[in-house]
């Protein structure tokens, strides 16, 4: 029996935590992804590095590529013996036209399987707080196309539909009007509760709710568009009490992240799972230094140390890369003093069977000096960024004690991809930027270069006061700093002040 190579993936609704653990598998290893445009978009970052990447996404009026051109991609790429997954929003066999090109590949000889999704049929009305079954509302179930309901001739049994406890019609926003005309001329009452559910599971999901005989004009006047779910049915009534996604305290609010790539997911996945929509805008990069010259000498100086002092995660992981890049191990903190600015900072240390030997309530520099106005004179090595303040090193040289600056990272700015976040400025539908360094503050200037926004119009949230003054000095419009200066106390000082304003 042939292998497959071809999987029809079910992508889910849109929020990206939906995906199947075997779909999101094979994402990831696929040679050829050939995608969606609805509910995929997350996932084109997750391919791995030479994925062929093919946008076949269809949307009202706009077919990128036909029916047939995509049957005809999918057989071409299969038959040069490469992985491919066809990504398809929702479920690949609920209204996706998942038979068809699963028919088509074993007309051609192709074999090929499923990997089931989330249809938004289910989840739209779930993240909306509706159930679109519930004992004592409905024993029946139907999920119908929106673009068959003003066809001559069409399948739908109208007459069946008005007599099922719940009907979902899936892409009917253009036939509204004639879905609840048809229902109500086919016995449903025009008092029946009816829900339209737009951008489904998206941070920027929008529900109406109101009858068949008043939601279209509701959803005109909402100015509801596709893509949208449409529920109709007793359940609808159970919004008021069962919906949660909405009442999120970061629900709506659209938040642009600036840190480096491969440390944003913390801070993203904290925001996304308070319901804002994150749009990532990294202005920076960490590049380690590894076992350079003058990481060398301090190794070989060594034994004059007794204090080691990490501002910072990054300095932490760039002293531990060049540590064993160096061939040795943590083996060589043997007798010191490991000093932490931070929780951050070390946990990184905890998470590598290391306890610091101190960390300071208050997460700046300065908070280390009550510990070293304690000692007699020490030696002292700084393991930070090659450019940082000068406040710590210069402080501990007037107290006695011998200072030794080792730089084991620095940071880079990037040109990131920052048309989304020019245009959603420009907009103004930005809530907020979120600036955790003052070298994210500075990259983002760097961003707006060029453009006709000004620093003043971009609304600034700080991790601390050191970032705070970058900020001020740059222009921009400081909204909030944080009162704990960590991811965590960045997020909860964005929840407070979104409560504040609505309170």
């Amino acid at each position: 029996m042939n292998k497959p190579n071809v999987y029809l993936v079910g992508a889910g609704p849109g929020d990206p935590g939906l995906i199947t653990v075997r779909g999101l598998e094979l994402v990831r290893a696929a040679d050829v992804l050939v995608h969606d445009q609805l509910g995929t978009a997350e996932f084109l970052g997750m391919a791995r590095e030479g994925c062929e990447l093919y946008d076949v996404g269809k949307f009202a009026g706009n077919h990128k590529v036909s029916q047939d051109g995509i049957n005809e991609l999918l057989v071409q790429k299969a038959r040069e013996n490469k992985l491919v997954v066809r990504l398809k929003g929702g479920d690949p066999f609920v209204f996706g036209r998942g038979g068809e090109e699963m028919l088509y590949l074993a007309e051609h000889g192709i074999a090929s399987e499923v990997v089931p999704g989330v249809t938004s049929a289910v989840a739209a009305p779930s993240y909306a707080g509706i159930p679109i079954t519930q004992r004592g509302y409905t024993a029946s179930l139907a999920i119908v196309t929106g673009h068959e309901a003003e066809k001559e001739g069409t399948d739908i049994d109208w007459q069946a539909l008005a007599k099922i406890g719940t009907v979902v019609f899936l892409m009917g926003v253009k036939n509204l009007p004639v879905i609840t005309k048809n229902l109500i001329d086919c016995g449903r009452s025009p008092q029946t509760p009816v829900a339209m559910i737009q951008n489904g599971t998206f941070p920027t999901q929008k529900t109406v709710c109101g009858t068949l005989a008043d939601i279209a004009e509701i959803a005109e006047a909402a100015g509801i568009k596709p893509p949208s779910v449409t529920v109709v049915g007793e359940v609808v009534a159970l919004r008021e009490k069962l919906q949660w996604f909405e009442k999120r305290p970061l629900f709506g609010k659209t938040i642009v992240v600036t840190r480096s790539r491969h440390q944003a997911s913390v801070l993203c996945s904290q925001l996304r799972e308070l319901g804002a929509r994150v749009i990532e805008c990294p202005t920076i990069k960490i590049v380690q230094h590894g076992p350079g010259e003058e990481f060398r000498d301090f190794i070989a100086d060594a034994s004059d140390y007794e204090h080691l002092v990490f501002t910072s995660v990054n300095g932490v992981e760039g002293f531990v890369d060049a540590l064993q890049k160096h061939g040795s191990d943590l083996r060589f903190l043997g007798g010191k003093k490991v000093v932490c600015i931070g929780p951050a900072t070390a946990e990184a240390f905890v998470k590598r069977g290391i306890i610091p030997d101190f960390v300071p309530e208050s997460y700046v520099a300065e908070a280390l000096l009550p510990y070293f106005e304690k000692l007699s004179p020490a030696r002292v090595a700084l393991l930070r960024a090659e450019k940082a303040r000068e406040v710590l090193p210069e402080t501990l040289a007037k107290l006695g004690h011998k200072v030794r600056i080792v730089p084991v990272y620095h940071t880079e700015y990037t040109d990131a991809e920052n048309e989304e976040t020019i245009n959603a400025l420009t907009a103004g539908q930005i809530d907020l930027v979120t600036f955790t360094s003052s070298s994210t503050v500075e990259g983002f200037a760097r961003v707006l270069a060029g453009s006709s926004i000004l620093p003043g119009s971009v609304p600034a949230a700080s991790i601390g006061p050191v970032t705070t003054q970058t900020c001020r000095d740059l222009g921009f419009n400081l909204k909030l700093e944080a009162t704990e200066y960590t991811i965590p106390g960045l997020v909860s000082a964005m929840c407070q002040c979104f409560l504040n304003e609505n309170s």
